[in-house]
């Protein structure tokens, strides 16, 4: 019997499905679309709504940005999360809003302080997804000419890491006391320098913001790689996991969940979510028939390899659709991502290995009516043993029409078996996550 189980949605802040029937338009630059959507992830108690982000527009597939420009694939446009998790924030009670920043993008104090600001506008609901970029073009961005190796990046997030701890703990908690009769809005004598200097970052401190109600953001990582993994262990709050079966899910929880333990911590206060993306119809044959209809389009394959390159940062154009990929392939990108979708089965033609992954990244798949996506992922849940699953569309993209058909349908069948909440019992997204 699975236990409850945790829900987010995972997307990024650029076009929608605007090119469908049932399109917003293509236009959600204002934010109103996003809040929208999060209002309804809100009235269906998910934990969170995470927005991914990349720095760069992509020419990993066919070395061009077209086939990105052209279809408004989900690396471009792309605007910045972080201002979008504010305007969230502000316009919701209860949902967890998680935003992409890099560390190699964003100065540790600057990130610190951005992150203490939004988590006081959201009442303690932000998250930080924390990534360290994965594409030389965004390196380049940034005055490089590459990206570090995966190892080193890994080294130096760690650093960083830890200068960031010590900003969000330079505020104690008790600083400002706000005493008329002495006039004294915060006591000096609680606000402290940090004076860190590392082998890669350097920061006097304090910062100059208030402590965040959460003291730090909720962190979310995603880390597949045996140094991503223990990363994640050792920093995350909710780790999102690419796996390709039941089996290599558990192994995956077991395996964090061992390392937070050797980190000292308890690892029942991470959370890992499964990336799963539902197709959901009247009848199992509708949607069997939609799930058909998605995978036979004309530009799928191109959308979902084109997707693939630039999150790997390799350009699969080069490889032939109907024979097998020619060797193991490995990247100085995102390595996780590449070992999953190379796992869908061996000896597949790259054809089939974009069709059995549906066209994303998905730990298992959830085709049917509600009520039997919904066994299926109470079943998952048992097998794995837990902590819930991270949902998202097959190209990312999103319309008020499928979010609809999961916080509609989906999440009452769910919440039917007592697999997911019915209502909020705390306030801060950290709270919630270990709330069950």
């Amino acid at each position: 019997m699975a236990k409850r189980f945790h829900l987010g949605w995972f997307t990024n802040f650029t076009a929608d499905e605007w090119n469908t029937p049932f399109a917003n338009g293509g236009s959600p630059w204002d934010g109103k679309f996003y809040v929208e959507i999060a209002q309804a992830l809100e009235r269906a108690c998910f934990d969170y709504l995470m927005f991914e982000d990349k720095l760069s527009v992509s020419e990993a597939y066919g070395g061009t940005t077209e086939v990105y420009l052209k279809h408004a694939l989900g690396m471009v446009p792309k605007h910045d999360p972080a201002p979008l998790a504010a305007v969230i924030g502000a316009a919701t009670s209860h949902l967890g809003i998680v935003a992409t920043m890099s560390t190699m993008a964003y100065p540790p104090f600057l990130l610190a302080r951005l992150c203490s600001t939004i988590d006081h506008i959201a009442g303690g609901r932000f998250g930080w997804n924390i990534v360290t970029s994965a594409e030389n073009a965004a390196a380049q961005n940034f005055g490089m000419d590459k990206l570090p190796p995966r190892e080193l990046r890994y080294e130096m997030a760690h650093e960083y890491m830890d200068l960031v701890y010590r900003l969000f703990d330079s505020w104690e908690p008790d600083a400002v006391v706000m005493d008329r009769e002495t006039g004294t809005y915060a006591d000096f004598t609680k606000v402290h320098p940090v004076n860190f200097e590392g082998k890669y970052f350097k920061s006097r401190g304090p910062l100059n913001t208030v402590r965040s109600p959460q003291g730090r953001p909720t962190l979310v990582q995603a880390g597949g790689s045996p140094k991503g993994r223990d990363f994640a262990a050792k920093h995350a709050d909710s780790i999102i996991a690419l796996n390709s079966s039941l089996e290599e899910m558990k192994a995956f929880r077991d395996d964090v969940r061992a390392r937070a333990e050797g980190h000292g911590r308890n690892p029942d206060d991470i959370k890992v979510l499964f990336l799963v993306a539902p197709v959901l119809g009247a009848t199992e044959q509708d949607a069997r028939d939609k799930h058909a209809r998605m995978r036979s389009g004309s530009q799928f394959i191109e959308y979902s390899l084109a997707l693939m390159s630039a999150i790997t940062d390799i350009d699969f154009s080069k490889y032939e659709l109907d024979k097998p990929l020619p060797e193991r392939l490995v990247t100085n990108g995102e390595q996780g991502s590449l070992d999953a979708f190379q796992q869908w089965g061996s000896g597949k033609t790259l054809r089939e290995l974009v069709q059995n992954s549906s066209g994303a990244i998905a730990s298992i798949e959830l085709i049917g009516t509600p009520d039997r996506v919904a066994d299926k992922m109470g079943d998952a849940m048992a097998t794995v043993g837990g902590d819930g699953f991270l949902i998202t569309t097959p190209t990312q993209a999103i319309s008020r029409r499928v979010i609809n058909e999961v916080t509609e349908g989906l999440v009452p069948a769910l919440q039917r078996r007592g697999l997911v909440r019915t209502e909020y019992t705390h306030k801060t997204l950290r709270e919630n996550l270990r709330a069950f």
